[in-house]
């Protein structure tokens, strides 16, 4: 089995903030690959590594047997997959051998739409995963992101020893859309820590306090978080720069939101927060990272902390 995945063609959807180190692992790990981006420029250094470029994501899932897929929001998941020159309609012109093809998606998307990914797949003879991954651009870059995965248990095991050039907590979490559903739960927890973690720093600077100082001691108590560890030493820096945008944070909180109403389930927090984010996007950041949250957070405080102007974080 694990020769069998090794001696598979690779196709890349995607090259962003993560997907770019995502697919770089992949190709160091000897795997050929094929690969699509909107944006060309941002694929050349994969090309020069050894990537084949395809014209469209039908023409990557033509070439490969297992398509992975890292885009923005669920409109570009839709082009992507059922668009005329979109994967699905790669599988059924380019089978490969006869053997069907393996479709994952790491976008963090609506769980409505991975559901109608896996049946339209399924109905082709290919299989398909939900697989939203957790850990932002560190985690791509090092290979250790928490991928949260849906679908067929059986095509999750075949999938795994792939997944582990990419991430260190490869979970599964059910039928489809069971991975999007696990990443919302994420999501929602990830809005109470962003707005802990900029609300006291907004204190501490207030206060008086020596910020690095602080910084390093809370995090090693039960205030400690991923998010303190990772960002709080940015926004010492005044370093805004995406790990992940603020307006996909936006996009994210906005599916949670929605399948919670679906569920009849209120979360005033989370509902705060995304207003927070949206705040913030009307002030320019929305391509900033998630921790400029400090910029909305700031102007509602009046605790003047330093800001760089929109367009500079």
């Amino acid at each position: 089995m694990a020769d069998e995945l090794k001696n598979m063609k690779i196709g890349w959807v995607g090259v962003g903030v993560m997907g770019f180190s995502m697919c770089q692992h992949l190709i160091k790990a000897g795997y050929k690959v094929s690969v699509h981006n909107r944006t060309k420029e941002k694929a050349n250094p994969l090309i020069d590594m050894g990537a084949e470029w395809c014209e469209s994501p039908a023409e990557v899932a033509a070439n490969s047997d297992i398509i992975f897929t890292i885009v923005g929001f669920p409109k570009d998941v839709e082009e992507v997959y059922f668009g005329e020159k979109g994967i699905l309609k790669g599988c059924s012109t380019g089978q490969r051998a006869g053997k069907p093809k393996y479709l994952v998606d790491f976008t963090t998307t609506k769980p409505s739409l991975s559901i109608e990914i896996y049946n339209k797949a399924k109905e082709i003879g290919c299989y398909a995963l939900d697989a939203p991954v957790s850990g932002g651009d560190i985690g791509a870059r090092e290979a250790r992101l928490a991928i949260m995965v849906g679908g067929d248990k059986e095509i999750f095991d075949f999938l795994t020893p792939i997944f582990g050039y990419m991430g260190k907590s490869i979970k599964y979490a059910g039928k489809a859309g069971a991975g999007q559903n696990t990443k919302m739960c994420n999501q929602i927890a990830i809005t109470g820590i962003m707005i802990g973690m900029c609300e006291a720093i907004l204190y501490g600077y207030k206060a008086g306090l020596d910020l690095e100082e602080m910084v390093n001691t809370i995090r090693g108590g039960a205030a400690g978080s991923w998010s303190l560890d990772n960002y709080g030493p940015r926004i010492l820096k005044e370093d805004y720069k995406p790990g992940f945008m603020a307006e996909h944070f936006i996009k994210d909180m906005e599916i949670a939101i929605e399948e919670s109403k679906k569920m009849d389930l209120n979360l005033p927090g989370l509902v705060l927060v995304n207003q927070l984010y949206v705040v913030l996007k009307a002030m320019g950041y929305g391509k900033s990272g998630t921790h400029s949250l400090m910029f909305a957070l700031n102007r509602l405080s009046n605790a003047d902390f330093p800001q760089p102007e929109p367009g500079i974080a």
